[in-house]
């Protein structure tokens, strides 16, 4: 009889899939069946766990030695890549030996009647000056500044290049350069100034180039020969001999240093630009000086003590760049083109040029606010045309436009000189009278300026009152070709319309021109075409030009010319020009006003001198009641105070009125006759059309 097993030791046997145990094969072991197992559980199914694995030592491993290989391969051909570029660059670098070979620009150096320098465009080099012949502090002064580490490095400063890097990260914007002597002479001699990656690339390489090539002194002795220095200059025998007059063999440690300085900024830093500047400048390199080791402070404050010579104009004058901009232009119609460099020697004052551009500027800064007045201009020259003095606007740096001579503006009441010269040519005289009374030419109906009606009034009153009604009917009578033909004569080459309103100024005028045509009645009746340059010879002294003198020969007759003198006397004496007056000393002249006030003239002259002075708005827009005897005759008197200083007081040329000879005098030569004298018409041009202003008198004013 067999017995059952205990109930605790039964064993369940799991269950197989659907069908009975001995029905499934035994291959790989037993496998739970998931549908039983969904059957009898009522849980839920869990989702699977994806097992992670952890990073360890050996995946760290793997990884550093993935990315080394993989970074020594593209270091590898980004090697190849950088050889190409470099090598592509080298091939295209020029010659080493075309350091000894350069082309620049002719200079051109103008200096005043005086030999005082006043201008120089184009190159200017000096001779080559060897380092041993350089006062030590001179190469010191450019090494402390430059590059300290020159003897030292290879032509690239790595140190250099990080430390102005990190200067310029600081400061987010490039305030520190990293490039080497070398490389600032392989910039300046085979390269321009463009900032790009290609210029950079070239400039390095031939920095190597240099090195490779040259000693470090002969280096040196290069840059220091061509570098640019400011004012035109380049290389330090030329800024030494602009800024001190001296070569550079012979200037002291304060000199020097200035020239170093110049380095960073040439045209800002030069002492003909700011004398304080450059001195400011001067000291910060007096400093580096100190801290590369070069002075101690002892000799640092002994040489800042030192004097620094002066060429002569040390101190820009700002104004003159008008005037020799306006001759640089004509150089090469005198002497051709000219490959070499030229001094120009020129008929400026330099002492009545500064007076000028003060004056002018004093004026404007003092009262323009005031009369919303921006701008101006001066022209002084001599009777015969030499022109003096020219101011072409108030700040040359912020306007190069010269409004002396390439501004054309109306003339206003400044004019009427050639209209009442025409009338003087055909027998007016200062005395006649004449109507102010309205007027109507078509729609046309001139007024004066302040409205006022005079009545019956003299020909010398109307001119000095500047009466618009009686000039447009003294025009009337002498006939407007007239007015324009005596305009051309005296030397007005605008374009001037035919009709009457040119009697009150409406043609475009420039200062220059409408001052030397002034300068007529100042010399006698000769008309003139200004000039300024006297001579032009090249470096050597060898003289290619010299003025032998020109003009316009006699354009108006000694009567017409006396009626003229004594009508603009009587501007300055009792009429619109009374500010001009110079006491005891004759003066003449004439205001001009244009409509709205947009234009303010004062033309004049003494027997020394004929100066003209225009304000205005280089945009048109009108002044506050600013008219020509105003700030016009203030500035021109201004100037006229110090040009006359030391002369004797002199009548004016026409002041005595001439007389015809009688027909005994005509015999033997002597005792004039007290006839009147017949007006004739001036020498040039074609005959104007004569009127006896005697047996036909200029309308009378209404006397109802």
């Amino acid at each position: 009889m067999t017995s059952r097993p205990p109930a605790s030791r039964a064993r369940r046997e799991p269950r197989l899939g659907r069908g009975e145990a001995d029905d499934v094969p035994h291959d790989d072991g037993l496998r739970a069946d998931p549908d039983a197992r969904a059957r009898t559980s009522t849980r839920p199914p869990k989702a699977k766990k994806v097992k992670q694995r952890r990073a360890g030592p050996g995946f760290l491993r793997k990884a550093a030695v993935f990315a080394l290989k993989w970074g020594i391969v593209a270091s590898i051909w980004g090697g190849i890549a950088l050889a190409g570029v470099l090598a592509a660059f080298w091939i295209t670098l020029p010659p080493i030996d075309a350091i000894n070979r350069f082309e620049r620009r002719p200079s051109l150096v103008f200096v005043d009647s005086g030999g005082e320098t006043v201008a120089t465009y184009g190159d200017l080099y000096g001779g080559l000056v060897r380092l041993d012949e350089m006062p030590p502090w001179l190469p010191m002064a450019v090494l402390a500044t430059e590059d300290r580490r020159f003897y030292t490095h290879f032509g690239i400063d790595p140190q250099g290049l990080a430390r102005a890097a990190l200067a310029n990260f600081r400061a987010g914007r490039v305030v520190q350069g990293g490039s080497t002597i070398t490389q600032q002479l392989a910039k300046n001699v085979f390269l321009t100034n463009d900032r790009s990656f290609k210029r950079k690339i070239q400039e390095m390489l031939l920095a190597f180039r240099l090195e490779r090539a040259m000693s470090k002194d002969e280096i040196l002795t290069i840059y220091l020969n061509r570098v640019y220095l400011g004012a035109g200059t380049y290389g330090v025998e030329a800024a030494s001999r602009r800024y001190f007059g001296k070569s550079a063999r012979e200037v002291n440690a304060h000199e020097a240093a200035i020239v170093a300085g110049l380095l960073k900024a040439p045209s800002r830093l030069a002492p003909t630009a700011s004398v304080e500047r450059a001195r400011e400048r001067a000291s910060d390199v007096l400093d580096n000086m100190v801290e590369a080791g070069f002075l101690t402070p002892a000799q640092r404050a002994a040489a800042a003590r030192l004097p620094i010579a002066s060429a002569g104009a040390t101190v820009a004058q700002r104004g003159s760049r008008y005037f020799t901009d306006w001759l640089a232009e004509q150089v090469q119609g005198f002497v051709g083109y000219q490959a070499q460099d030229l001094v120009v020697v020129t008929t400026m004052d330099a002492r009545l040029q500064r007076v000028a551009e003060t004056a002018l500027e004093d004026l404007l800064a003092r009262e323009g606010p005031k009369v919303d007045v921006e701008q101006g201009a001066f022209l002084l020259m001599k009777p015969d045309g030499a022109v003096q003095a020219m101011v072409g606007g108030r700040d040359y740096a912020k306007s190069a436009f010269n409004r002396a001579v390439d501004a054309r503006r109306q003339p206003g009441s400044a004019f009427k000189a050639f209209v009442y010269l025409a009338a003087a040519e055909q027998g007016l005289r200062p005395d006649e009278s004449i109507a102010d009374t309205p007027i109507q030419l078509a729609t046309w109906r001139p007024r004066n300026f302040d409205n006022k009606v005079f009545g019956e009034i003299s020909i010398r009153d109307a001119f000095a009152r500047s009466v618009n009604t009686a000039a447009v009917r003294v025009a009337q009578r002498v006939g407007v070709d007239n007015v324009v033909r005596e305009a051309r004569t005296l030397g007005i080459s605008t374009p001037i319309p035919r009709n009457l309103s040119i009697a009150l100024g409406t043609s475009e005028v420039s200062l220059l021109e409408l001052t030397g045509a002034y300068a007529a009645f100042a010399n006698g009746g000769n008309g003139v075409l200004p000039y300024a340059i006297l001579e032009i010879r090249d470096a050597s002294g060898k003289q290619l030009y010299r003025r032998q003198g020109s003009g316009l020969g006699q354009v108006m007759t000694p009567a017409a010319l006396a009626t003229m003198t004594d009508l603009m006397q009587a501007v300055v004496t009792q009429g619109s020009g009374r500010a001009a007056s110079l006491g005891d000393r004759p003066v003449a002249g004439k205001t001009g006003t244009t409509n709205d006030y947009r234009d303010a003239w004062f033309v004049g002259f003494t027997a020394d001198y004929v100066g003209g002075a225009w304000f205005g708005n280089d945009n048109g827009e009108e002044m506050e009641r600013t008219t020509g005897g105003s700030l016009p005759a203030r500035l021109w008197k201004a100037v006229m105070v110090e040009a006359h200083k030391g002369l004797p007081s002199r009548a004016l040329p026409g002041t005595a009125v001439p007389e015809a000879p009688g027909w005994f005098a005509r015999l033997i030569g002597s005792f004039p006759s007290t006839a009147p004298v017949q007006a004739t018409p001036a020498a040039s041009g074609p005959p104007s059309r004569a009127y006896d202003f005697a047996n036909d008198p200029l309308p009378k004013a209404n006397q109802n």
